[in-house]
C-alpha cells in the first residue's frame, strides 16, 4: 500500500495580498455595474498606512476610487488602528491610465462583418476537477478554505473577539493508494490582540474554528494541530507585510494540486483569458468529472493575443478516464466553445460578480452561484456518450 501526503493553504480576507485582490476586484465590479464593456487591468499594493491603486482602465463608468477602496477595507475588518491599519486614515494613491490602443486592436476584432473578442493576451490556463469532495476539488484546498472562512466568521460575528483580520490556514491530507483517508496536520496562524494567552487562543481555535470546519471522521489521535507556531501574531496585515494583487494564485485555484498557467485573476476584466479561460477550463473539467467520463481531469488551453480560437488544448485524466484522453479531448471540442467571446457569453462574465471570489477561492464555491461551477452539461454528456 502506498502512503502519501499533500498540503494546501488558504488565507483570510485580511491577509495583505488578499486585501489587494479584493480591492482590485471591487473596482472592477463597480466599473462593470456602469459599463459592462469596461476594459480593466487594475493592480493594488498595500503597505503600512498606504494603498496604491494603478493600472490600465478604459471605461465609460465614473467611479469614486477612494470610496471603493475605503469601503472594501472596512468590510474586510481593518476598522481600528489597533490592528495596524485603518480604513478611515490610510492614504490612497491612484495612477490610472487608458488601455493600450495596441492591445485594443487585438481584442476588438471583426470577423465576417461581426464584432467579436480576441484573446486579450497570449498565455495558457489550466482547469481541474476530481471526485475527492462534493465540490469536485482536492480535499486539502477545500478544508483550508473551510478553516479560513470559519476563522473569519468567528472574528466578524465576535464569537472570538480577540482575533484580528489577518490569518492563514494550512491542511495536510494523508492518502492511501491515492485515496484521502484523514487529516494529518492543521496549521492556523491568526492575528490576535495582545491580551490573549497562547493557551486560551489554542483552546478557542480548536473549539470554534477547527471542530466546525473539519469533518470529525477526518481527524484522529495522530492528527497534529499547530496554532500560531511562533507563539505570537499581534502585528499583522499591511503593517507586517506588503501586499500585492495576484500573489496568491494557488490559494485562488487548486491549492497546488493542479498546475497553473501563471496568470492571476483579480483586477482583470473577462477579455483577459488569464481569468475567463481559466474559469472555462474549470467548467469543462468539472462537467467531465460530473458526467463520469473521468474521476480526475486536468485541462490546458492556450491562446494568442488577438486570435479568436485557442492555439492548443491538452487533456490529462491520470488514467481515470472511461476512454482515452484524446477521445475526451474530442468530446470537449464538440461540446464546449472555447473562444473568448463564447466564454464571456456562456458564463455571463460581464456581470459584477468578481469581488466575492477574491477570498476563499474562485473554484469549488458552493456558497456562491458562480456560472463556471455549474454541472449543467453533465447529464447531456452522459446521455450522448452512453456513460452509466
Amino acid at each position: 500500500m502506498e502512503k502519501n501526503f499533500f498540503t494546501s493553504e488558504s488565507v483570510t480576507e485580511g491577509h495583505p495580498d488578499k486585501m489587494c485582490d479584493q480591492i482590485s476586484d471591487a473596482i472592477l465590479d463597480e466599473l462593470l455595474k456602469e459599463d459592462p464593456l469596461s476594459r480593466v487591468a487594475c493592480e493594488t499594493l498595500v503597505t503600512k498606512g498606504i494603498v496604491f491603486v494603478c493600472g490600465e482602465i478604459t471605461s465609460k463608468a465614473k467611479i469614486d476610487f477612494q470610496k471603493v477602496v475605503r469601503n472594501t477595507i472596512e468590510e474586510i475588518g481593518y476598522i481600528d488602528s489597533k490592528y495596524g491599519f485603518d480604513y478611515k486614515t490610510c492614504s490612497i494613491i491612484t495612477s490610472i491610465n487608458q488601455q493600450s490602443s495596441d492591445i485594443a486592436l487585438g481584442v476588438n476584432l471583426v470577423t465576417n462583418n461581426k464584432k467579436v473578442i480576441g484573446a486579450g493576451d497570449q498565455g495558457m490556463v489550466f482547469g481541474y476537477a476530481d471526485n475527492e469532495t462534493k465540490e469536485l476539488m482536492p480535499m486539502s484546498i477545500v478544508l483550508s478554505h473551510n478553516l479560513a472562512k470559519t476563522l473569519a466568521n468567528a472574528r466578524k460575528n465576535r464569537i472570538l473577539d480577540f482575533l484580528g483580520p489577518d490569518g492563514k490556514t494550512q491542511v495536510t491530507i494523508e492518502y492511501l493508494n491515492g485515496v484521502p483517508i484523514n487529516v494529518d496536520t492543521i496549521i492556523i496562524s491568526t492575528q490576535h490582540t495582545d491580551d490573549i494567552s497562547q493557551e486560551k487562543l489554542r483552546e478557542s481555535i480548536i473549539e470554534y474554528v477547527i471542530k466546525p470546519a473539519i469533518p470529525y471522521n477526518l481527524l484522529n489521535n495522530d492528527s497534529k494541530i499547530l496554532i500560531n507556531p511562533t507563539g505570537r501574531f499581534v502585528i499583522g496585515g499591511p503593517s507586517a507585510d506588503t501586499g500585492l494583487t495576484g500573489r496568491k494564485i494557488m490559494v485562488d485555484t487548486y491549492g497546488s494540486y493542479s498546475r497553473h498557467g501563471g496568470g492571476a485573476f483579480s483586477g482583470k476584466d473577462p477579455t483577459k483569458v488569464d481569468r475567463s479561460a481559466a474559469y472555462m477550463a474549470r467548467y469543462v473539467a468539472k462537467n467531465i468529472v460530473a458526467a463520469g467520463l473521468a474521476r480526475k481531469c486536468e485541462l490546458q488551453i492556450s491562446y494568442a493575443i488577438g486570435v479568436e480560437k485557442p492555439i492548443s488544448m491538452y487533456v490529462n485524466t491520470f488514467n481515470t478516464g472511461v476512454t482515452a484522453d484524446n477521445i475526451i479531448k474530442g468530446i470537449i471540442s464538440e461540446n464546449f466553445d472555447l473562444r473568448p467571446q463564447a466564454i464571456i457569453n456562456n458564463l455571463n462574465l460581464l456581470n459584477p460578480i468578481y469581488m466575492q471570489t477574491a477570498s476563499y477561492g474562485h473554484f469549488g464555491r458552493m456558497d456562491l452561484d458562480l456560472p463556471w461551477e455549474k454541472t449543467d452539461k453533465a447529464d447531456l454528456l452522459k446521455e450522448k456518450y452512453n456513460i452509466s
